[in-house]
């Protein structure tokens, strides 16, 4: 065996013995993932705060966040004036244990003083009355039979001070009722992947997942599963009426003129043009 060998077998030795460096996906944080291209409560605190200023002509100052997660929202409520105060409600502890570490824990004292984070189950828990409620990110969807959402409504019409909102977002169209999958980017940072993996046309039973894919080519699939029903604007309209709701509103969204996409501002309407794909909110009052 030569020098030139010697020098080979050696480097072949090293790269055996040196630990692969982790991927981005083995690196990563869902929770943190999830809130950078699902949540945006800068974006939804004015929206709450417009429909509960046309409804009751005040603003809003203690909010209940059901199916919470991390409970982002909740926090970020606090943060917006010193007034306000929140409840954050799940049945899951992973991502509330998470987001005691991350998002309570970066609020100052006093804000955090005025966050509730309960682990438990939306239908049963109670607390006094506060002047709107949200369940977002499609989350009540988890009810698949009319029994239980009117039931779910029910729970959260108690939820209410005598004047106060139940908020409720919603997606539908042509294309949230067949399966394919979309892919953003995020930050520049990976991908957010929507897997719409199932749908069954006879009782709107949906079955997706969330993926993030990165710049080295790992993957984290299936990150979070959906089982749910897709359920239609009249259906939801008609349940809340139901529950006792004095009235339900649909906030759709405007149109860019430029690019004929969504333009992220939500407006009270009576009826909207046919859209392929779209996301709403209906806003409940009680009175």
């Amino acid at each position: 065996m030569g020098r030139k060998d010697k020098k080979e077998k050696k480097s072949k030795k090293d790269k055996q013995a040196r630990p692969k460096k982790p991927t981005l996906a083995r690196r990563a944080d869902k929770h943190v993932l999830y809130q950078k291209s699902v949540q945006e409560p800068d974006a939804d605190i004015p929206l709450i705060q417009k429909a509960f200023r046309t409804e009751f002509g005040r603003t809003a100052r203690t909010l209940r966040e059901d199916f919470c997660g991390t409970a982002l929202l909740a926090c970020r409520w606090v943060e917006t004036h010193r007034k306000n105060h929140a409840w954050g409600i799940d049945l899951d502890p992973d991502p509330l244990d998470w987001g005691r570490e991350h998002n309570l824990a970066r609020l100052e004292p006093s804000q955090a003083a005025r966050v509730k984070l309960i682990e438990g189950d939306v239908l049963d828990i109670g607390h006094e009355k506060v002047d709107v409620t949200v369940a977002f990110n499609f989350s009540y969807f988890l009810f698949r039979q009319r029994e239980s959402l009117r039931n779910y409504f029910e729970r959260a019409f108690a939820t209410l001070d005598s004047e106060g909102l139940l908020i409720l977002d919603v997606y539908g169209g042509a294309d949230a009722q067949r399966t394919c999958e979309e892919q953003r980017e995020v930050d520049g940072d990976f991908d957010y992947v929507w897997d719409q993996d199932r749908f069954d046309p006879i009782h709107h039973h949906a079955t997706n997942f969330i993926h993030f894919r990165f710049r080295d080519g790992s993957e984290i699939k299936r990150a979070f599963r959906y089982d749910w029903r897709l359920w239609t604007l009249p259906e939801i309209q008609e349940l809340l009426a139901e529950a006792g709701f004095f009235k339900s509103t649909v906030y759709w969204e405007g149109t860019d003129r430029k690019t004929g996409e969504g333009n992220d501002v939500f407006s009270p309407r009576e009826t909207a043009p046919d859209d392929p794909a779209w996301i709403a909110y209906v806003v409940a009052a009680r009175r």
